[in-house]
């Protein structure tokens, strides 16, 4: 026990550095992103996430925003429990058969306009889980998908962007 109180007076700290730049840039973002929705929605953009069977690396980076660096509720993004108040569903990891009717009633509880963001890589085409037994596809094999968010995970500042292009396009109406 002693040797190990004396290493860690001894050994450096092995944790990483705060984000330096792009803070003022990721505010920036989300703020657009909070602008946009009430602009196009007349309200704040709500946000249902749904693992479908990913590696939880998406779901890591989707709770950082949230996080008090981020913190993108200040700008009215919001993450809802319910699918019946969400206007995005973000949608990670490639959908597993246990997942599918899920997912599918998930969607449908969605109320419109409702928009479905594929997030990662999986869950483009299943990524390297494609083919196996328990996996049905990428998230379009069983939903109808506006936007994928390519990364392995996708960083917060992508996801911002993502939602940004999404909410701009979107037919409304």
């Amino acid at each position: 026990m002693l040797k190990l109180l004396l290493d860690s007076l001894v050994k450096p700290v092995l944790t990483e550095a705060p984000p330096a730049a792009g803070t003022a840039a990721a505010a920036e973002l989300a703020e657009a992103v909070g602008r946009a929705a009430r602009r196009r929605l007349g309200r704040s953009l709500s946000v249902r996430e749904v693992d479908a069977g990913s590696d939880n690396g998406p779901e890591l980076e989707i709770h950082a925003l949230n996080n008090p660096f981020h913190d993108i509720e200040r700008f009215g993004i919001r993450f809802v429990a319910s699918p019946r108040h969400a206007d995005v569903l973000l949608v990670t990891g490639p959908v597993t058969r246990n997942m599918a009717q899920a997912l599918e009633r998930t969607f449908a509880a969605t109320p419109n306009p409702k928009w479905v963001v594929a997030v990662g890589d999986a869950a483009l085409d299943g990524g390297h889980f494609a083919g196996s037994y328990a996996v049905v596809g990428g998230v379009g094999a069983v939903v109808p998908v506006d936007l994928h968010i390519p990364g392995d995970p996708p960083p917060p500042a992508a996801l911002l962007e993502g939602l940004l292009a999404l909410i701009e396009r979107a037919d409304i109406g």
